[in-house]
């Protein structure tokens, strides 16, 4: 996120940031089945606030990690459109990875449309469990 200072894990040297990195010291700290929320493209993780409160109501403990450089809020986001171009797949598969690696659980992971393809591809990768939400 762009007005979030960012951290460099000590486990891991890429950058998450300060809010990321809160959400999984909570979730560690829980012992809680992670369940991470995957937004797809020209969204938010703030898309995702309503889910994160049934899950969390149901027992799980939920992370809603933005994409590399995503605005904090809808009008940032408004005022600056161009932050959502320019980024692959890749880079933003590999910003959730880093965030994943940070959990002690491996986490149900859950997306939306393009997030799927994230989901699915890094649960091929590394053999974790996934639920879609199908919208």
């Amino acid at each position: 996120m762009t007005t979030e200072a960012s951290k460099t894990s000590p486990n891991n040297p890429a950058t998450i940031t300060e809010h990321e990195a809160q959400q999984v010291e909570r979730a560690n700290a829980t012992g809680l089945q992670p369940v991470v929320f995957v937004h797809g493209l020209w969204l938010l993780p703030s898309s995702w606030d309503r889910w994160a409160t049934v899950f969390e109501a149901a027992g799980y403990t939920t992370l809603t990690p933005g994409w590399p450089d995503d605005p904090e809020t809808v009008a940032e986001a408004n005022a600056k459109p161009e932050v959502f171009a320019k980024k692959s797949v890749g880079e933003v598969a590999d910003h959730f990875e880093d965030v994943i690696k940070e959990l002690d659980r491996k986490p149900a992971i859950v997306g939306s449309r393009f997030s799927l393809v994230l989901g699915r591809a890094y649960r091929a990768a590394a053999s974790l469990p996934s639920v879609g939400k199908r919208t």
